[in-house]
């Protein structure tokens, strides 16, 4: 169950060269558009707030992962909100596992933990780094800023793989942090998520697989990028991340998360 927290005081990242040239990359996505009647400039950067969250905030998904809260209760439903509430701090979203590796493979090794390091990614990691660092990317933009510093993939999807005879385990497609209890892929661009007792990471958007996800197990890339009724086609390896305060992120962790406020865009690939 997603644990919504009352945002801290905003958040700002230190790293000068990021704060610039993340915005920078966001604003100048290829797919993006500006809102009706903005004049914003490309060069512009663009950030995203923590949510304010109220007396009453509600969230949906297709697997129901997240759920309303009220945050003032009729005394006659306290008692049964304070049991919902035990029930909740057993089955929040939690780190299942923590992957890394220092060479570009596709898999990663599973540790107990790991540290987050702000404006680059995971410490020791092939993919951290101000800049980009995935390996085709880099041959022809290597200054392009690096806004796929953590990779993250909920559990979820390893059932779904399994039932269509696929065997993936944490770390097997790459991913640095491998979650429970979250739908990420309906998550909005710029949400937060408070990993552990330090670290946060903002969500930049989603990981468009490729075929080298074929080489690990045939057939695997089509099960990941299925369509939906009406012939769209579902990104189902993740999201991409950057890293605005650092921690260390352990296995069982608890995840908060923090939706922008206002208009909220879905998630497009970075």
């Amino acid at each position: 169950m997603v644990s919504l927290s009352r945002p801290k005081s905003p958040l700002r990242v230190k790293h000068h060269l990021i704060r610039h040239n993340l915005g920078q990359a966001l604003s100048q996505h290829p797919e993006g558009q500006p809102p009706t009647g903005s004049t914003r400039q490309r060069n512009v950067p663009r950030f995203f707030p923590p949510v304010a969250i109220g007396p009453f905030c509600e969230a949906t998904s297709e697997h129901g992962m997240i759920r309303s809260m009220t945050s003032s209760r009729n005394p006659a439903t306290h008692r049964a909100a304070q049991e919902s509430d035990a029930a909740d701090s057993a089955t929040a979203s939690r780190v299942l596992s923590v992957n890394r590796s220092s060479k570009h493979n596709f898999s990663k090794d599973r540790l107990e933990s790991v540290l987050l390091v702000e404006g680059l990614g995971v410490d020791g990691d092939a993919h951290s780094g101000t800049t980009v660092q995935h390996v085709f990317r880099k041959k022809s933009h290597p200054t392009e800023p690096n806004l796929r510093q953590v990779h993250l993939i909920q559990a979820e999807l390893f059932g779904e793989l399994a039932q269509n005879g696929f065997e993936v385990r944490p770390g097997d497609l790459g991913e640095n942090i491998t979650t429970r209890g979250i739908d990420l892929l309906d998550l909005p661009e710029g949400t937060l998520l408070r990993i552990g007792p330090d670290a946060v990471v903002q969500v930049t958007g989603l990981r468009n697989p490729c075929r080298q996800i074929d080489r690990f197990q045939p057939g695997l890339l089509k099960a990941v990028l299925p369509r939906d009724k009406a012939g769209k086609v579902l990104r189902k390896t993740g999201v991409m991340g950057i890293v605005l305060t650092s921690g260390m992120v352990s296995i069982d962790d608890e995840i908060h998360v923090e939706v922008p406020a206002g208009p909220q865009r879905r998630l497009r690939c970075v």
